[in-house]
């Protein structure tokens, strides 16, 4: 490759091969059979099949190894010569205190080397200047033309290089009285690498390196100050980088001297080399300092020492040492003051007397040109790698790799093109500027470390597909000793031969050009990781390869001849194929295997991390290269890795364990050293020497018995001396022994001559025995004797092949084949007349035909072996044939008999034998069959047989023997299926058509189909789908004419089923449409009754509370109703469903219900009145303690006691009245202080589980029950609450219109009419007007009561255009109640025991019904009036409705802006009543809001009625609405008591649902 050229051109690929898994199995046969195509190349790549995959078996925790450090531009031998010149010439300035510093020219650094060698090729330094040819010389280091290079390459060659020539050539020592050196071992301390041997792992105390960077930086220009401080600068001017001769300027490079070191000598400043501008030359000293005489070497300080030392013979004190100086060059002593003396060898040289000379006495240490020239000329160390200091791990060493890789590319690792990494590669193997350094795990021992291949050992146990590759030829641990090589044959484990070596590489690391140990084969295989690049060169240009590198670096083999095995040396492959050696490349990928032929040259590098495995191995092919290879080694006097002699006799020793090609190989080899050994031999005899003795050198370790001339390990023989028992030679060497007597000297043997030929002769017999065994083996085969050999005779030769293992011939494989056909020619035979012999009983198998049968016959004739089974056969043929002819004869006669047929064909099976008129037997007796069973499947009196049965007779049918019989039967079979399948699609769209059909039409059909005489599903389903219709609708018939109306449930189920049913049922739609008008009934009842999200039914509000008598019951009771756990009421008062379809049962368990509902609650009543009150000590028993219906004991102020139950509650947990709703005043001003009208009534949600709708509205749903044709169980316990109401509301006029309780009524009457008589000093706010007052007793529906109430600010009542709903006006209004508490008195009526008894007790029976009464309210007034103010519950509820008001202002002002909106978008917001519904809707939230809509929509439903109005006498609410303080009556919203918010807080409860509220 030229200078400068910098693109690398891959050379061609090599081969690739890809074996089938056939090829495959046979490692060494694949091998030699690819061998003359890859042989050529040197190196190929193989290509397992895809699923041969080894698992990798390395332990990689306890892997760790120590690398290989490589330099990369050192390893090129070019790039290494340039680099050693440098040394040297470098070393040379050193010496004379210079520091070295390369040029640039032309933006790169200068080849000095190149330049030398160019110089030297055109004629010398002299000559080039005389022809100015330096233009030449620039032009063949590739500078451009021009630019006046020559000039500038001809100073820097004056002033760096020619000198270090002259002092090479010892132009300068001419006139030197020259004196033999005494000791050349002197001034070691330059070494020109820092890299010791290649297995050596010591580094280097010094590092080159760092010498070689500091070459390379441009020297620092000397300022104006240096300039002016020193003379010679000033009158030079001149800055040119580099070193000069001694006599040229020298400037100080440091302006101070150092100190000295304590342990080291002093050395001072570093001088560099400047030129002259005249022809005078003059040295500036470094320092006016005279330094002392030191005797010490350079190499003794801690780092090389490269200043100039300088030592005067004036400093010596002793007089009589100045005589003895003489100069070496004039002889004289005189001008001792120029006299120097040399640090190297002591010798004088006058300045003046050097060439050329100094001008004055130079300052350090000084050399004179004898020891210049003498160090210079000292040969290089051997190269080699050093070990690096860290050990690895695989993923620590992986991290390091992977890392400088992307770093180096700037690029994720395996996105680094292998073309970029190869170009780059050699780029920076070539450089001698750039100094790349990586790390190679190189040669690691397997069996130390483990191999990356599973093995099998006792270490650790193998599962079974790490044991198939652990047996696998292709297991490099494997291969080497297979039976077909010849490593197997030595005993010792040879580490990287037959033991594998392992590899971890990384990006750049390289394998240098060599050829493996006694040239043999080796194989690589790469587990993982990145590619490895290889380069190879065939066996037929190694030689030519070594020319050419020892031609381009003659340097490096004058030092090392054996460089190219030391594997450290590579060259371009570029510049060898420019020099004509042939170079192949390839890129193995993991998985992938790659194999070195004998004698082939190859080198590499691998693209990034990975792991590979590696070894030797040896075929017979490679014998002759072996012995080729110890003649080689023998030249270069280099150790062998074992004796090929020794291998050769071991193998021929046991010629019978060899494969017989090896054998062969092994007899010419042996044959082959047996003439030398003769001729060695008898040499020794003419030189006289006739003393023997046997050795058996195979026990000697190889160190023994080395030849200590050519160091060829020996074996057949030595020759040694008595007198010098540490030495021996090889025979070819008999003269290099010692130089005593030839009677002293004696032959040390291992085999005598006549035992040689005996080896030899045992080695012919097992090569040439295939011979003898092949003859026999032809006759036999091909009867050329006229004898056929018994099986016996052919499987002896068989056997005889492989206990010999002969090679797989077509010899050997044509008497396996013989055999192979011999042995299943009498399997036949025997199963074919053990066949006969087993008769009707023999195993099925596949007949042989008449055909075969004759052809099998034949077969046996021809084989080349006899077999007496051949007349068995014969007589089976003769049997057949008979048989033949007798099924001719009854063919010919039909119709025959069917039993003359069948026993003719069962003959013929026994036989073994298919015979051709077999056959025609055996469709003659199908078709009989056929018909036979056609016949009885159309018979009137056989069962009816299926469509599948009538499509299997036609297909059978399609196969038997075609006849007019089969034709005719077969003709009605397809008319008698057409016509069945016909009807049967028929039903089949009965079935499943939408419109379904009446009975008379499907009767219709099946009394059609029931003429076919087959079975058909459809007709049968259609027929079972009559049946269940018929009896459906007497089921129907006898419901609707019973005793009683059907139930509900019953005529659910029999609608269920008659949807179901494929028939068109004018009765169903009956049905359903009964059903729904009940279900429509029960949806009205259940809104009616049902409060939203309710936990009851509508049969269990219905029904009276049996269990009410225990409070722990009823509330736990309620509490699994809300978590929908608790079975119904029904069930509870022990009624089963066949009981509810009774109206008697339905009616008495009511009655029964009613008497336990009300003892029940009497006893709760006075359980719960001994309950402790909220404002009561804590000391009570936790039992006895109320539970509210959030699971917490109601505590302090705010708690509100059941007017039923008399049980505590929460108030913010329960709904509660509104006092300010229920306070209705008429024009005249009602007072205020009416308190027995306001509405305080509390009743809990554990006793009023329902909305309580008005009887009027009762007596309505009863009306629409008495239409229904149906019975509801919710119907009759209606009938039966209906009852009960119109009986307690009889009971309750007839107490309230008693002459005691008329009274009573009238007092009341005239005191309210007092209290509104009476003046007031100031005009309070008072309730506004909102209707006149009415008759307590009056009957009506309400509809003349007062709809709305509310408060007023003035005396006139004030319309609601004028009142702006507020929030100012009710926080007043409470303000107010407030302040009356104080003024409120009771009892206002003195009851009478016996006139309250009777009241409370009709007031607790009203209290349990589930129906709005207004007599029930009257009662209640009545009671309240008869006994004093409960101030407590008011200030509860008046506080409870100041915390309601306030938290609702919020919601309240968000729904108002939501109804502007919507105003202004032109939606509803403009009707008036939804405004003034707003603020009402305001007052709920959550279920409370959704069930008062609900309660408005069943309103419109079930007519006009409204909710129930209070007595006109008493002016107070008697709605429950109004009790309940949930909601204000219907048409609330057009009276001015519209601001009022009733938003009542809840607090959570512990269940899923909200409580059940009080009112909707």
């Amino acid at each position: 490759m030229e200078p400068g050229s910098d693109d690398f051109l891959p050379p061609p690929e090599c081969p690739v091969f890809e074996p089938s898994w056939a090829e495959f199995r046979d490692p060494l046969g694949y091998i030699a059979k690819i061998r003359p195509i890859a042989e050529k190349s040197g190196i190929c790549k193989i290509r397992p099949p895809a699923d041969w995959q080894p698992p990798f078996a390395v332990e990689v925790d306890n892997f760790r190894f120590t690398p290989r450090i490589q330099r990369l531009n050192e390893l090129e031998a070019q790039t290494r010569v340039k680099l050693n010149y440098l040394d040297q010439i470098a070393k040379f300035w050193e010496i004379q205190g210079s520091s070295l510093k390369i040029p640039n020219v032309e933006r790169r650094i200068l080849d000095l080397y190149s330049l030398s060698k160019i110089v030297v090729e055109e004629g010398g330094y002299e000559a080039i200047c005389k022809d100015r040819r330096w233009a030449r010389v620039a032009q063949r280091l590739n500078y451009p033309p021009g630019k006046n290079i020559g000039s500038l390459l001809r100073s820097h060659y004056e002033r760096i290089v020619y000198p270090y020539e002259m002092y090479q050539s010892g132009a300068n020592l001419v006139q030197c009285n020259t004196r033999p050196f005494d000791n050349e071992e002197k001034d070691k301390e330059y070494k020109p690498h820092s890299i010791p041997l290649r297995q050596s792992v010591q580094p280097s105390k010094f590092n080159s390196y760092g010498r070689r960077a500091k070459r390379l930086q441009p020297d620092p220009e000397p300022t104006e100050e240096d300039i002016e401080k020193n003379p010679e600068l000033k009158k030079l001017q001149i800055y040119g980088a580099g070193p000069k001769m001694m006599g040229l300027g020298l400037m100080a490079k440091d302006k101070t001297l150092r100190k000295k070191d304590k342990e080291g000598p002093e050395c001072p400043p570093t001088v560099v080399v400047k030129e002259e501008s005249g022809g005078d030359m003059k040295v500036e000293p470094a320092s006016p300092k005279t330094y002392l005489e030191s005797k010490e070497e350079l190499s003794h300080s801690p780092e090389p020492c490269t200043k100039m030392t300088m030592r005067l013979r004036r400093n010596h004190s002793n007089a009589q040492f100045i005589e003895s100086y003489v100069c070496r060059m004039c002889s004289r002593g005189d001008e001792d003051d120029k006299l120097l003396l040399c640090d190297g060898c002591d010798d004088n040289y006058h300045i003046f007397c050097l060439l050329p000379p100094l001008p004055e006495i130079p300052k350090g240490v000084w050399r004179c040109p004898k020891c210049v020239m003498a160090e210079c000329k000292r040969p290089p160390e051997a190269f080699g790698f050093e070990q690096a200091t860290r050990e690895y791990t695989l993923q620590s060493f992986g991290e390091m790799a992977d890392s400088f890789k992307a770093d180096y590319f700037n690029m994720p690792v395996h996105m680094v093109p292998t073309e970029l990494v190869e170009k780059e590669f050699w780029r920076l193997v070539n450089s001698i500027e750039e100094d790349v350094t990586v790390e190679y795990g190189a040669d690691i021992h397997s069996k130390e470390f483990g191999s990356g291949f599973p093995v099998s050992d006792s270490k650790r146990h193998l599962t079974p597909e790490e044991e198939e590759y652990a047996t696998s030829g292709w297991n490099l641990n494997v291969m080497p000793v297979l039976e077909q090589s010849v490593l197997c044959h030595i005993n010792a484990d040879i580490s990287g031969m037959k033991v594998p070596w392992l590899y971890v590489g990384m990006v750049f690391s390289a394998f240098c050009w060599h050829i493996e140990d006694h040239w043999s084969y080796s194989i690589n295989y790469l587990h993982w990781g990145e590619p490895k690049t290889w380069y190879g060169v065939p066996s037929l240009a190694a030689e030519h390869l070594e020319e050419v590198m020892k031609k381009l670096t003659p340097e490096l083999f004058d030092s090392q001849p054996d460089l190219l095995h030391q594997l450290v040396t590579l060259m371009n492959p570029n510049t060898l194929m420019s020099h004509g050696v042939p170079v192949v490349r390839t890129n193995q990928c993991a998985g992938e295997f790659v194999i070195t032929f004998p004698r082939a040259y190859h080198s590499g590098f691998n693209q990034g991390y990975n792991f590979a495995e590696a070894v030797n191995f040896c075929t017979a092919d490679w014998l002759p290269a072996g012995r080729q290879c110890i003649e080689h080694y023998r030249r270069l006097r280099r150790y062998c890795v074992f004796s090929h002699e020794e291998l050769i006799c071991k193998m021929a020793a046991c010629p019978e364990k060899l494969d017989l090609n090896l054998a062969a190989a092994v007899h010419k080899e042996m044959f082959i050293m047996v003439q030398e050994e003769r001729r060695l031999r008898k040499a020794l005899l003419e030189k006289g020497i006739t003393e023997a003795e046997r050795e058996a050198f195979e026990l000697l370790p190889d160190d023994e018995r080395q030849c200590i001339k050519c160091k060829t390990t020996c074996f057949l023989s030595a020759l040694a001396c008595y007198d010098c028992p540490d030495g021996l030679v090889c025979l070819s060497h008999i003269n290099d022994l010692c130089k005593c007597s030839s009677s002293r000297q004696y032959l040390r043997y291992r085999y005598t001559l006549d035992e040689l030929p005996a080896m030899l002769h045992k080695l012919k017999v097992r090569a040439e025995s295939f011979d003898t065994w092949a003859n026999k083996v032809r006759v036999a085969l091909e009867v050329e004797d006229g004898r056929k050999r018994s099986l016996e005779e052919l499987r002896a030769l068989e056997s005889e092949a492989r206990e010999r293992r002969f090679p797989n011939s077509e010899l050997l494989q044509r008497l396996k084949n013989c055999l192979s056909e011999a042995e299943a020619c009498v399997s036949r035979a025997l199963g074919l007349v053990s066949g006969q012999e087993a008769g009707p009983h023999r195993v099925a198998d596949v007949q042989m035909t008449l055909a075969e049968l004759r052809a099998f016959l034949d077969q046996m004739s021809n084989l080349p072996c006899a077999m007496h089974q051949i007349g068995d056969v014969k007589g089976v043929l003769e049997q057949v044939e008979a048989y033949q002819a007798e099924a001719r004869e009854a063919l010919a006669s039909l119709p025959s008999s069917p039993g003359l047929l069948q026993s003719l064909l069962e003959r013929g099976r026994q036989l073994g034998v298919e015979v051709p008129e077999a056959q025609q037997l055996q469709r003659q007796v199908e078709q009989a069959r056929w018909l036979d069973e056609v016949k009885r499947t159309l018979a009137p009196s056989a069962r009816r047989g299926t469509l599948a049965v009538m499509r299997g007779l036609l297909v059978a049918g399609a196969s038997v023997a075609p006849s007019p019989a089969v034709d005719k039967a077969r003709a009605e079979l397809q008319e008698l299926l057409t016509i069945a399948e016909r009807w049967e699609e028929k039903a089949h769209l009965c079935l499943e058509a939408r419109q379904k059909h009446p009975p008379a039409t499907l009767e219709a059909i099946i009394h059609e189909a029931e003429n076919i005489p087959v079975h058909l599903p459809n007709i049968q389903a259609l027929k079972e789908a009559l049946a269940k219709a018929r009896a459906w609708i007497a089921d129907v018939d006898e419901i609707q004419n019973g005793d009683h109306y059907p139930c509900l449930d019953d005529l659910e189920g029999l609608v269920a089923v008659g949807r179901d049913l494929p028939v068109g049922l004018e009765e169903l739609r009956q049905l359903e449409l009964q059903v729904l008008t009940a279900h429509s009934w029960r949806e009205k009842a259940s809104k009616t009754f049902l409060k939203k999200n309710s936990c009851y039914t509508l049969l269990e509000v219905l029904c009276p509370c049996a269990d009410a008598g225990s409070d722990s019951t009823k509330r736990s009771r309620w509490m699994e109703k809300e978590l929908g756990l608790y079975k119904s009421d029904t069930e509870l008062l022990g009624l089963s469903a066949q009981d509810l379809r009774d109206p008697g049962s339905v009616i008495v368990a009511f009655k029964e219900g009613e008497q336990k509902e009300k003892e029940g609650i009497l006893q709760l009543r006075r359980t719960n009145s001994a309950k402790p009150g909220p404002l009561a000590s804590s000391t009570a028993a936790a039992s006895a303690n109320s539970i509210c219906v959030c699971g917490q004991v109601p505590a302090g102020a705010g708690a509100l006691r059941c007017d039923l139950c008399q049980d505590w509650f929460h108030g913010r947990c329960v709904s509660v009245p509104r006092l300010l709703n229920s306070l209705r005043p008429s024009p005249p001003s009602s007072p205020l202080l009416a308190w027995w009208e306001w509405d305080t009534k509390f009743l809990c949600p554990l006793c009023m589980r329902s909305r309580r709708p008005r009887l009027e509205t009762i007596l309505a749903l009863l009306v629409a029950l008495q239409r229904l044709p149906v019975r509801l169980p919710e119907g009759e316990a209606l009938q039966c609450l209906t009852e009960r109401a119109i009986s307690w509301q009889g009971r309750a006029r007839q107490a309230l219109a008693s002459e005691d309780v008329s009274a009573l009524l009238g007092r009341l009457t005239e005191l309210r009419q007092r209290l509104q008589a009476e003046p007031r000093p100031q005009e309070p706010p008072t309730l506004l007007p909102s209707a006149p007052a009415s008759d307590p007793l009056r009957e009506g529906s309400g509809k003349d009561m007062p709809k709305a109430q509310g408060l007023e600010n003035g005396d006139s009542v004030t319309s609601p255009e004028k009142v702006a709903p507020g929030e100012g006006s009710g926080k007043r209004d409470l303000e107010l109640l407030s302040s009356l508490l104080p003024q409120l008195t009771g009892p206002v009526l003195e009851l009478p025991e016996a006139t309250r008894a009777p009241l409370e007790e009709l007031m607790l029976e009203g209290d349990l019904l589930e129906v709005t009464l207004d007599e029930n309210h009257s009662i209640w007034q009545l009671l309240q009036a008869g006994q004093p103010p409960d101030l407590e519950r008011i200030r509860t509820l008046l506080e409870l409705e100041k915390a309601e008001r306030h938290g609702s202002r919020g919601r309240g002002r968000a729904l108002e802006r939501r109804r502007r909106r919507k105003v202004d978008r032109g939606g509803e917001g403009d009707d008036p009543a939804r405004e003034e519904l707003e603020p009402k809707r305001v007052r709920s939230s959550g279920p409370e809001a959704e069930e008062a809509q609900e309660e408005e929509e069943l309103e419109e439903e079930t007519g006009a009625e409204g909710p129930p109005q209070p007595l006109p006498t008493t002016g107070s609410p008697s709605t429950q609405e109004n009790q309940n303080g949930l909601e204000s009556a219907p048409g609330a919203s057009s009276g001015p008591s519209a601001p009022f918010s009733t938003l009542t807080p809840r607090l959570p409860v512990p269940c899923p649902q909200q409580p059940p509220q009080q009112q909707s």
